[in-house]
């Protein structure tokens, strides 16, 4: 997080940070980021967001505040797309892991793998309810699209 700022500079972007550990701490946040003149936002990822992600999605949407997403679920429940590991490849290769361990293979011999399969999500109702038009070539790459 201490490292975003100056990233942001190198690629000519001010970037806001706005912080949020509780429900009850999201529409500060959100207004926060509104008030310092965000133009779009980032949400990271995590158990509390996540659980929380429908109204994470409306806070953006009352902002008008596009948003960027890890996760298919916030797009599900009204965000405007996600970008992120594709989470039933991951299963099943968690799946894989668990068949080797109950064969006997020791959990440390298992070589660690990096996600390979990736997921673009967009939500065209919530791109024309913010006044957006998303380019064709994203929407050529998207693996879903919800009109």
């Amino acid at each position: 997080m201490r490292t975003l700022p100056e990233v942001g500079r190198q690629l000519g972007v001010e970037l806001i940070i706005v912080e949020a550990s509780r429900p009850d701490q999201y529409e500060a946040a959100f207004e926060k980021a509104h008030a310092q003149g965000a133009e779009a936002i980032n949400v990271f990822n995590g158990p509390l967001p996540y659980f929380h992600s429908a109204e994470i999605a409306k806070l953006a949407a009352r902002y008008r505040l596009p948003a960027i997403y890890v996760e298919r679920r916030y797009v599900k429940d009204g965000g405007l797309l996600s970008y992120g590991v594709d989470q039933a490849d991951i299963l099943r290769r968690a799946g894989a892991h668990v068949d080797k361990i109950l064969k006997g293979e020791k959990p440390g011999d298992i070589p660690v793998e990096q996600p390979t399969r990736f997921e673009l999500i967009v939500n065209l109702k919530t791109a024309n309810a913010l006044g957006i038009t998303v380019p064709r070539s994203i929407l050529a790459q998207a693996d879903e699209v919800i009109e």
